[in-house]
């Protein structure tokens, strides 16, 4: 057995750094290497993202079930489809849709940018409502009045339509849906909840 050799501490002061970022065990390097973390994603990773994707907001974490199902496509279709024929959005066209089966509070979803008129019933799209927190919702119906393009969503979980969402001009959209991970978005929501709780956020 060949034991690693512990690494002596330099004499500069950023050799000292260096070594307590990386190889220092101590709750305090761990505690910076979060609060490094923290700082490259907020403010290089996610900006980076939003360069590339073409949108301020590339990643956001679902806070909501208005998005789930709770049942197989074709049992969920059977409940909510009066809700989408009266778009005359048919069963067919709703599983070519993408995200058909929709998707869970806790999930991430990655958005791209996208020019108003390239939106189209079935996207998925985040903007603001009357509320501060985004809302991520499907496109239902879509219409033009002089240059402004304008959108009405629903989500799939949702009875009816919450406020704001039944005219959304094209000025409030930040993106469409591109893809989801599962569930990775309940650090954000467990991370905001423990600052809501400490009185922070």
């Amino acid at each position: 057995m060949f034991r690693k050799k512990q690494k002596s501490k330099p004499e500069s002061f950023l050799g000292r750094a260096w070594y307590f970022i990386w190889d220092d065990n101590s709750v305090w390097s761990w505690l910076v290497n979060i609060l490094l973390a923290f700082v490259l994603i907020k403010f290089v990773v996610y900006p980076g993202l939003g360069l590339v994707l073409s949108t301020s907001h590339p990643v956001v974490a679902v806070v909501s079930d208005s998005m789930h199902h709770d049942a197989s496509f074709d049992e969920w279709w059977s409940s909510h489809s009066d809700k989408y024929q009266d778009y005359s959005i048919t069963k067919e066209e709703f599983r070519s849709f993408k995200l058909h089966n929709g998707f869970n509070k806790g999930d991430i979803i990655v958005l791209r940018g996208s020019e108003p008129q390239g939106l189209k019933v079935g996207d998925i799209i985040v903007f603001f409502g009357k509320e501060p927190d985004p809302i991520i919702h499907r496109v239902i119906q879509t219409w033009q009045e002089g240059d402004t393009h304008y959108f009405k969503t629903k989500g799939d979980k949702n009875p009816g339509f919450v406020a704001g969402e039944e005219e959304i001009s094209e000025d409030r959209v930040v993106g469409r849906a591109w893809f989801r991970i599962p569930f990775v978005g309940y650090v954000k929501i467990i991370f905001t909840e423990v600052l809501r709780i400490l009185g922070v956020g």
